[in-house]
Protein backbone atom coordinates (compact mmCIF):
# COMPACT_ATOMS: atom_id res chain seq x y z
CA UNK A 1 0.00 0.00 0.00
CA UNK A 2 1.74 3.63 -0.73
CA UNK A 3 0.81 5.99 1.34
CA UNK A 4 1.45 9.64 0.60
CA UNK A 5 0.13 12.40 3.16
CA UNK A 6 -2.55 10.36 4.89
CA UNK A 7 -1.30 10.47 8.56
CA UNK A 8 -4.70 11.28 9.73
CA UNK A 9 -6.06 7.57 8.16
CA UNK A 10 -6.29 5.12 11.84
CA UNK A 11 -6.02 1.31 11.04
CA UNK A 12 -9.78 0.71 10.37
CA UNK A 13 -9.79 2.93 7.33
CA UNK A 14 -7.02 0.96 5.86
CA UNK A 15 -8.85 -2.40 6.55
CA UNK A 16 -12.03 -1.10 5.09
CA UNK A 17 -10.14 -0.06 2.00
CA UNK A 18 -7.72 -3.04 2.08
CA UNK A 19 -11.06 -5.17 2.49
CA UNK A 20 -13.30 -3.52 -0.11
CA UNK A 21 -10.22 -2.86 -3.16
CA UNK A 22 -7.49 -5.50 -2.12
CA UNK A 23 -4.19 -4.67 -1.62
CA UNK A 24 -1.68 -2.90 -3.63
CA UNK A 25 -3.27 0.67 -3.22
CA UNK A 26 -2.33 4.03 -4.07
CA UNK A 27 -3.55 6.60 -1.86
CA UNK A 28 -2.92 10.39 -1.76
CA UNK A 29 -5.02 12.93 0.04
CA UNK A 30 -6.92 15.58 -2.03
CA UNK A 31 -9.10 18.66 -0.54
CA UNK A 32 -11.48 18.59 1.43
CA UNK A 33 -14.07 21.00 2.32
CA UNK A 34 -15.70 23.40 5.44
CA UNK A 35 -16.73 20.10 7.04
CA UNK A 36 -14.63 17.66 9.71
CA UNK A 37 -14.72 14.88 6.74
CA UNK A 38 -11.63 14.28 4.87
CA UNK A 39 -11.17 12.85 1.44
CA UNK A 40 -8.70 9.98 -0.18
CA UNK A 41 -7.97 9.45 -3.74
CA UNK A 42 -7.61 5.96 -4.37
CA UNK A 43 -6.30 3.76 -7.19
CA UNK A 44 -6.36 -0.10 -7.04
CA UNK A 45 -3.63 -2.37 -8.42
CA UNK A 46 -5.65 -2.28 -12.08
CA UNK A 47 -5.50 1.42 -12.29
CA UNK A 48 -9.61 2.13 -10.68
CA UNK A 49 -9.93 5.38 -8.99
CA UNK A 50 -12.53 6.23 -6.07
CA UNK A 51 -12.96 8.78 -3.68
CA UNK A 52 -12.52 7.37 0.25
CA UNK A 53 -14.38 10.24 2.40
CA UNK A 54 -13.17 9.66 6.39
CA UNK A 55 -16.25 11.30 8.09
CA UNK A 56 -15.56 10.54 12.05
CA UNK A 57 -19.10 9.74 13.31
CA UNK A 58 -19.25 11.41 16.27
CA UNK A 59 -18.84 14.78 14.49
CA UNK A 60 -20.51 14.03 11.07
CA UNK A 61 -23.49 11.71 10.40
CA UNK A 62 -23.09 10.34 6.84
CA UNK A 63 -26.72 8.46 7.05
CA UNK A 64 -28.21 11.96 5.04
CA UNK A 65 -25.36 11.81 2.58
CA UNK A 66 -26.17 8.48 1.12
CA UNK A 67 -29.99 9.06 1.84
CA UNK A 68 -30.04 12.01 -0.80
CA UNK A 69 -27.49 9.78 -3.01
CA UNK A 70 -29.86 7.58 -3.22
CA UNK A 71 -32.78 9.86 -4.18
CA UNK A 72 -30.41 11.83 -6.60
CA UNK A 73 -29.13 8.84 -8.47
CA UNK A 74 -32.99 7.37 -8.87
CA UNK A 75 -33.78 10.36 -10.58
CA UNK A 76 -30.58 11.09 -12.62
CA UNK A 77 -28.75 13.12 -10.97
CA UNK A 78 -25.16 12.82 -11.52
CA UNK A 79 -23.93 12.49 -7.83
CA UNK A 80 -21.03 10.17 -7.13
CA UNK A 81 -22.18 6.48 -6.43
CA UNK A 82 -21.76 4.53 -3.44
CA UNK A 83 -19.85 1.60 -3.92
CA UNK A 84 -19.05 0.84 -0.21
CA UNK A 85 -20.33 2.06 3.57
CA UNK A 86 -19.27 1.36 6.85
CA UNK A 87 -21.30 3.90 8.64
CA UNK A 88 -20.25 2.86 12.64
CA UNK A 89 -16.69 3.81 11.65
CA UNK A 90 -17.35 6.96 9.47
CA UNK A 91 -15.94 5.83 6.46
CA UNK A 92 -17.81 5.84 2.77
CA UNK A 93 -15.90 5.01 -0.80
CA UNK A 94 -17.41 7.12 -3.73
CA UNK A 95 -16.90 6.95 -7.73
CA UNK A 96 -14.56 9.57 -8.78
CA UNK A 97 -15.70 13.15 -10.73
CA UNK A 98 -12.10 14.14 -10.70
CA UNK A 99 -10.02 16.90 -9.32
CA UNK A 100 -11.39 19.64 -11.95
CA UNK A 101 -13.99 22.00 -10.29
CA UNK A 102 -15.69 24.37 -11.46
CA UNK A 103 -13.85 27.31 -9.83
CA UNK A 104 -10.72 25.62 -11.09
CA UNK A 105 -12.03 25.29 -14.76
CA UNK A 106 -13.29 28.97 -14.96
CA UNK A 107 -9.39 29.62 -13.91
CA UNK A 108 -8.56 27.99 -16.73
CA UNK A 109 -9.97 29.58 -19.09
CA UNK A 110 -13.22 27.71 -20.20
CA UNK A 111 -16.35 29.65 -21.96
CA UNK A 112 -18.19 29.42 -18.90
CA UNK A 113 -21.51 30.07 -20.45
CA UNK A 114 -22.14 26.79 -21.57
CA UNK A 115 -20.94 25.02 -18.31
CA UNK A 116 -23.26 27.30 -15.95
CA UNK A 117 -25.96 26.77 -18.43
CA UNK A 118 -25.04 23.02 -17.82
CA UNK A 119 -25.30 23.70 -14.09
CA UNK A 120 -28.69 25.25 -14.56
CA UNK A 121 -29.79 22.00 -16.59
CA UNK A 122 -28.97 20.26 -13.10
CA UNK A 123 -30.70 22.47 -11.12
CA UNK A 124 -33.75 22.37 -13.04
CA UNK A 125 -33.49 18.59 -12.78
CA UNK A 126 -32.79 18.54 -8.75
CA UNK A 127 -35.88 21.05 -8.56
CA UNK A 128 -38.03 18.70 -10.77
CA UNK A 129 -37.73 15.39 -8.47
CA UNK A 130 -40.72 14.96 -6.67
CA UNK A 131 -41.83 15.55 -3.22
CA UNK A 132 -42.31 11.75 -2.25
CA UNK A 133 -41.17 11.05 1.37
CA UNK A 134 -38.31 9.52 0.19
CA UNK A 135 -35.64 11.96 0.76
CA UNK A 136 -34.43 13.68 3.98
CA UNK A 137 -34.38 16.65 2.31
CA UNK A 138 -38.55 16.21 2.23
CA UNK A 139 -38.41 16.18 6.00
CA UNK A 140 -36.20 19.29 6.25
CA UNK A 141 -38.10 22.63 5.15
CA UNK A 142 -36.20 25.74 5.10
CA UNK A 143 -38.67 27.89 6.94
CA UNK A 144 -38.15 31.13 8.97
CA UNK A 145 -36.75 29.65 12.03
CA UNK A 146 -33.77 28.05 9.85
CA UNK A 147 -33.02 30.91 8.03
CA UNK A 148 -33.25 33.53 10.97
CA UNK A 149 -30.73 31.19 12.56
CA UNK A 150 -28.42 31.06 9.59
CA UNK A 151 -28.61 35.03 9.60
CA UNK A 152 -27.57 35.00 13.67
CA UNK A 153 -23.95 33.57 12.38
CA UNK A 154 -23.71 37.00 10.25
CA UNK A 155 -24.20 39.22 13.72
CA UNK A 156 -22.44 36.58 15.82
CA UNK A 157 -19.59 35.54 14.37
CA UNK A 158 -18.65 37.82 11.94
CA UNK A 159 -20.06 41.59 13.19
CA UNK A 160 -19.60 40.54 17.06
CA UNK A 161 -16.80 37.90 16.39
CA UNK A 162 -14.13 39.28 13.52
CA UNK A 163 -14.97 42.71 13.59
CA UNK A 164 -15.57 42.36 17.44
CA UNK A 165 -18.15 44.97 17.37
CA UNK A 166 -20.55 43.09 19.40
CA UNK A 167 -24.66 44.89 18.81
CA UNK A 168 -26.09 46.85 21.41
CA UNK A 169 -30.36 45.53 22.03
CA UNK A 170 -31.26 48.14 20.11
CA UNK A 171 -28.94 47.43 17.50
CA UNK A 172 -30.14 43.52 17.93
CA UNK A 173 -33.77 44.82 17.97
CA UNK A 174 -33.19 46.91 14.78
CA UNK A 175 -31.70 43.63 13.03
CA UNK A 176 -33.93 41.48 14.13
CA UNK A 177 -36.98 43.34 12.58
CA UNK A 178 -34.89 43.79 9.23
CA UNK A 179 -33.82 40.37 9.17
CA UNK A 180 -37.61 39.57 9.49
CA UNK A 181 -38.37 41.94 6.54
CA UNK A 182 -36.00 40.50 4.36
CA UNK A 183 -37.20 36.79 5.02
CA UNK A 184 -40.75 38.19 4.33
CA UNK A 185 -39.48 38.02 0.81
CA UNK A 186 -37.21 34.56 0.87
CA UNK A 187 -40.50 32.81 2.32
CA UNK A 188 -43.24 34.48 -0.05
CA UNK A 189 -42.10 32.12 -3.18
CA UNK A 190 -42.48 28.38 -4.13
CA UNK A 191 -40.95 25.94 -2.22
CA UNK A 192 -38.18 23.03 -4.22
CA UNK A 193 -36.01 20.70 -3.70
CA UNK A 194 -32.38 23.21 -2.38
CA UNK A 195 -29.04 21.76 -2.30
CA UNK A 196 -28.33 24.15 -0.22
CA UNK A 197 -24.59 24.95 -1.17
CA UNK A 198 -25.18 24.88 -4.92
CA UNK A 199 -21.43 27.17 -6.06
CA UNK A 200 -18.46 26.39 -8.00
CA UNK A 201 -16.33 24.57 -6.06
CA UNK A 202 -19.45 21.77 -5.42
CA UNK A 203 -19.54 21.44 -9.32
CA UNK A 204 -17.03 18.69 -10.65
CA UNK A 205 -15.95 19.40 -14.42
CA UNK A 206 -14.88 15.93 -16.64
CA UNK A 207 -15.45 14.14 -19.76
CA UNK A 208 -19.26 13.47 -19.01
CA UNK A 209 -20.18 17.11 -18.15
CA UNK A 210 -20.61 18.33 -14.50
CA UNK A 211 -20.97 16.60 -11.20
CA UNK A 212 -22.15 17.34 -8.24
CA UNK A 213 -20.94 16.92 -4.65
CA UNK A 214 -21.62 17.79 -1.22
CA UNK A 215 -24.91 17.95 -1.09
CA UNK A 216 -25.89 16.06 2.36
CA UNK A 217 -27.73 19.39 3.65
CA UNK A 218 -30.70 19.62 1.18
CA UNK A 219 -33.86 21.15 2.48
CA UNK A 220 -37.10 22.12 0.94
CA UNK A 221 -36.52 25.45 0.62
CA UNK A 222 -37.29 28.84 -1.64
CA UNK A 223 -36.78 28.01 -5.66
CA UNK A 224 -34.34 30.90 -6.17
CA UNK A 225 -31.92 30.14 -3.47
CA UNK A 226 -29.21 27.41 -5.33
CA UNK A 227 -29.57 29.81 -8.21
CA UNK A 228 -28.75 32.88 -5.95
CA UNK A 229 -25.80 30.26 -4.68
CA UNK A 230 -24.66 29.98 -7.81
CA UNK A 231 -24.66 33.49 -9.43
CA UNK A 232 -24.03 35.49 -6.46
CA UNK A 233 -21.05 32.77 -5.45
CA UNK A 234 -19.26 33.78 -2.88
CA UNK A 235 -15.57 32.49 -4.04
CA UNK A 236 -16.10 33.79 -8.51
CA UNK A 237 -17.76 37.69 -9.30
CA UNK A 238 -19.73 37.73 -12.32
CA UNK A 239 -20.69 41.13 -14.08
CA UNK A 240 -24.53 41.90 -14.01
CA UNK A 241 -25.04 41.01 -17.52
CA UNK A 242 -23.37 37.33 -17.07
CA UNK A 243 -25.37 36.94 -14.12
CA UNK A 244 -28.56 37.89 -16.08
CA UNK A 245 -27.94 36.22 -19.24
CA UNK A 246 -27.76 33.34 -16.74
CA UNK A 247 -31.04 34.39 -14.50
CA UNK A 248 -32.81 34.19 -18.23
CA UNK A 249 -32.09 31.16 -19.08
CA UNK A 250 -32.86 29.62 -15.75
CA UNK A 251 -36.59 31.20 -15.88
CA UNK A 252 -37.27 29.79 -19.19
CA UNK A 253 -36.93 26.25 -17.97
CA UNK A 254 -38.76 26.69 -14.58
CA UNK A 255 -41.60 28.28 -16.27
CA UNK A 256 -41.69 25.14 -18.76
CA UNK A 257 -40.76 22.87 -16.02
CA UNK A 258 -41.38 23.69 -12.70
CA UNK A 259 -45.10 25.33 -13.27
CA UNK A 260 -43.07 28.54 -12.60
CA UNK A 261 -45.77 31.85 -13.00
CA UNK A 262 -44.29 34.46 -11.19
CA UNK A 263 -43.43 37.89 -13.36
CA UNK A 264 -39.67 38.47 -14.53
CA UNK A 265 -39.98 41.42 -11.88
CA UNK A 266 -41.09 39.53 -8.96
CA UNK A 267 -38.30 36.62 -9.63
CA UNK A 268 -35.90 39.45 -9.57
CA UNK A 269 -36.75 40.42 -6.15
CA UNK A 270 -36.92 36.90 -4.97
CA UNK A 271 -33.80 35.81 -5.99
CA UNK A 272 -32.07 39.39 -4.48
CA UNK A 273 -33.56 39.11 -1.15
CA UNK A 274 -32.58 34.99 -1.05
CA UNK A 275 -29.19 36.29 -2.60
CA UNK A 276 -29.23 38.60 0.22
CA UNK A 277 -30.00 35.85 2.66
CA UNK A 278 -27.52 33.20 1.37
CA UNK A 279 -24.54 35.81 1.35
CA UNK A 280 -25.05 37.02 4.78
CA UNK A 281 -25.33 33.72 6.28
CA UNK A 282 -21.88 32.43 4.24
CA UNK A 283 -19.93 35.90 6.20
CA UNK A 284 -20.97 34.49 9.35
CA UNK A 285 -19.80 30.94 8.48
CA UNK A 286 -16.42 32.19 6.85
CA UNK A 287 -16.26 34.09 10.65
CA UNK A 288 -16.75 30.88 12.58
CA UNK A 289 -14.67 29.32 10.24
CA UNK A 290 -11.62 31.41 11.29
CA UNK A 291 -12.32 31.73 14.65
CA UNK A 292 -13.42 28.28 16.14
CA UNK A 293 -11.57 25.81 13.89
CA UNK A 294 -8.75 27.91 12.54
CA UNK A 295 -9.62 28.36 9.37
CA UNK A 296 -8.68 31.57 8.48
CA UNK A 297 -8.61 30.95 4.70
CA UNK A 298 -12.39 31.54 3.88
CA UNK A 299 -11.59 35.07 5.17
CA UNK A 300 -10.49 36.59 2.08
CA UNK A 301 -13.33 35.70 0.15
CA UNK A 302 -15.86 37.91 2.44
CA UNK A 303 -14.87 41.50 0.94
CA UNK A 304 -16.22 40.06 -2.08
CA UNK A 305 -19.39 38.61 -0.91
CA UNK A 306 -19.94 41.67 1.12
CA UNK A 307 -19.70 43.68 -2.08
CA UNK A 308 -22.63 41.23 -3.79
CA UNK A 309 -24.76 42.36 -0.11
CA UNK A 310 -24.24 45.95 -0.56
CA UNK A 311 -24.20 46.14 -4.56
CA UNK A 312 -28.04 44.19 -4.42
CA UNK A 313 -29.43 46.13 -1.26
CA UNK A 314 -28.98 49.69 -3.30
CA UNK A 315 -31.26 48.13 -5.24
CA UNK A 316 -34.20 47.05 -3.09
CA UNK A 317 -35.02 50.40 -1.09
CA UNK A 318 -37.55 47.58 0.71
CA UNK A 319 -34.38 46.93 3.06
CA UNK A 320 -33.21 50.58 3.55
CA UNK A 321 -33.06 49.66 7.30
CA UNK A 322 -30.98 46.74 6.68
CA UNK A 323 -28.69 48.32 4.43
CA UNK A 324 -28.17 51.31 6.88
CA UNK A 325 -27.54 48.30 9.39
CA UNK A 326 -24.72 47.38 7.71
CA UNK A 327 -23.33 50.57 6.44
CA UNK A 328 -23.26 51.36 10.14
CA UNK A 329 -21.34 48.17 11.68
CA UNK A 330 -19.21 46.92 8.55
CA UNK A 331 -16.08 49.48 7.50
CA UNK A 332 -16.00 50.09 3.69
CA UNK A 333 -14.42 47.82 1.61
CA UNK A 334 -10.13 49.16 2.10
CA UNK A 335 -10.81 49.39 5.67
CA UNK A 336 -12.36 46.05 5.93
CA UNK A 337 -9.81 44.16 4.14
CA UNK A 338 -7.60 45.48 6.93
CA UNK A 339 -9.38 44.26 9.77
CA UNK A 340 -9.87 40.86 7.93
CA UNK A 341 -6.02 40.50 7.43
CA UNK A 342 -5.44 41.73 11.05
CA UNK A 343 -8.15 38.72 12.02
CA UNK A 344 -6.17 36.29 9.89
Amino acid sequence: MSLMDTSDLDRSALAFLSETLGEGLKIEKVAGDASFRSYYRVLNASGYSSIFMNAPPEKEDSEPYINVTRFLLKHGIRVPEIIEARLSDGHLLISDFGDTTLSQALEQGVDPEPLYKQAVDALIDMQATPEDGSCIAHQRPFDRTLQRTELALFTDWFLAGILDCPLTDDEYARFDTAFHRLLDGTLSQPFAFVHRDYHCRNLMVDRQGLGIIDFQDAVMGPVTYDLASLLRDCYVAWDAGFRHTIMNYWYAQAVRRLGYDRPWTVFERDFDMMAIQRNLKAIGIFGRLSLRDGKHGYLQDIPRTMGYVRETLVSRPELADLAELIDECVPDLPNLDQRLREAA
